[in-house]
C-alpha cells in the first residue's frame, strides 16, 4: 500500500455518480488505495458473486457496507419485511468480507409524530436480527446522524444514544462515528471515549461541513474546505484506543459528482494527507 494512502478508505457513494462498483474498485486500486465501503444498490447492480470476486481480486479491504437500518414501520409487516431485509443486508455484508455492517436506523414512520416509539422499534429490530449477526461474526455498527434526519433517515442522533443501544444489546454491536454527523455534539469528547473504553468504535467516516450549506443531504465537503476539525476529531479517537482507517464519504451533487472520478479520488488522497 502506497504511504501516501495508507490509512484511507474510500465509501463509494463518493463516486457513485461516475462509477459503477466494479469500476470505482478497479480505479481505487489504480490510485494505490486498498480499502472500500459499498453500497447495497451498488452491489445489486452488479449482483453479489460478480462484486465479491472485484474486490477480492483486486485485494481490497472493506472496511464496512452501507447500509443495514430503516426499521421503524407502520404496521408489523412493515416492521417484519424490514427485519427480513436486514438478515440478507448481513449476509451479503459477509459474502464481500466487510468488516461491520453499517445501521442508518430510520425515522418516524408515515404519519407518526411519535419519536419514542420509533427509537423502540429501532431498539427491538437491532434485537431481532442480532442472533443472525452474531452467528454470521458480522458487528452492527450504528451510525447517529445529525438531528436534521431524526424525522426521516435515523432517529438515533448522537453517540450517546447510539451507545445506550450498544449497552441494551450487547455482544456485536458497536457505533460508526461520521464527522459529518458528530461535530457539533457538546458531549463528543466524553463519548467518544466510552466508545472506546469497550471497544465499540467500528468505523470513522470523514468529509466536512460547508458553510453555508445548500442542501442538507447532498451537499458535503472534501475535507479542509468546511469547518470541522478532523485532525482533532482524529486525535479524539486515536486517543479512545481506535486505529482503524478513515472512510471519505461524501455525497455532493452539484459538485464533487460531477467532477471525474479520478480527479475526486486523487484530492481525496491530497486532502487526506494535508488535512486529516
Amino acid at each position: 500500500m502506497s504511504t501516501h494512502t495508507e490509512g484511507l478508505s474510500i465509501n463509494l457513494a463518493t463516486v457513485r455518480q461516475q462509477w459503477n462498483l466494479r469500476e470505482a474498485v478497479e480505479a481505487c486500486a489504480r490510485h494505490g488505495i486498498r480499502a472500500v465501503d459499498p453500497w447495497r444498490d451498488q452491489v445489486a447492480a452488479i449482483g453479489l458473486a460478480d462484486s465479491a470476486r472485484v474486490i477480492k481480486d483486486n485485494g481490497m479491504r472493506v472496511t464496512g457496507y452501507c447500509r443495514g437500518g430503516m426499521f421503524p414501520a407502520a404496521d408489523a409487516a412493515g416492521r417484519r419485511a424490514a427485519i427480513d431485509d436486514n438478515k440478507r443486508a448481513i449476509d451479503e455484508a459477509a459474502t464481500i468480507g466487510a468488516e461491520c455492517l453499517v445501521f442508518v436506523v430510520g425515522g418516524l414512520p408515515p404519519g407518526s409524530r411519535d419519536l419514542a416509539d420509533a427509537r423502540r422499534m429501532v431498539a427491538d429490530g437491532l434485537a431481532a436480527i442480532l442472533p443472525h449477526a452474531r452467528a454470521a461474526r458480522m458487528p452492527l455498527a450504528i451510525e447517529p446522524l445529525h438531528p436534521m434526519y431524526a424525522a426521516d433517515r435515523a432517529c438515533v442522533n448522537t453517540l450517546a444514544q447510539a451507545l445506550d443501544l450498544c449497552d441494551q444489546l450487547g455482544v456485536g454491536v458497536g457505533v460508526a462515528i461520521d464527522a459529518y454527523h458528530v461535530w457539533w455534539d457538546p458531549d463528543l469528547a466524553e463519548q467518544v471515549a466510552r466508545a472506546g473504553r469497550d471497544g465499540r468504535i467500528l468505523a470513522h467516516h470523514i468529509c466536512d461541513w460547508l458553510v453555508p450549506t445548500r442542501d442538507l443531504l447532498l451537499d458535503r465537503g472534501m475535507m479542509g474546505d468546511g469547518v470541522i476539525d478532523l485532525p482533532g476529531l482524529r486525535r479524539m479517537i486515536e486517543a479512545a484506543g481506535y486505529r482503524g482507517l478513515q472512510e471519505v464519504e461524501i455525497f455532493s451533487a452539484e459538485n464533487w459528482w460531477k467532477r471525474s472520478g479520478d480527479e475526486v479520488l486523487a484530492t481525496c488522497i491530497e486532502r487526506f494527507m494535508r488535512v486529516c
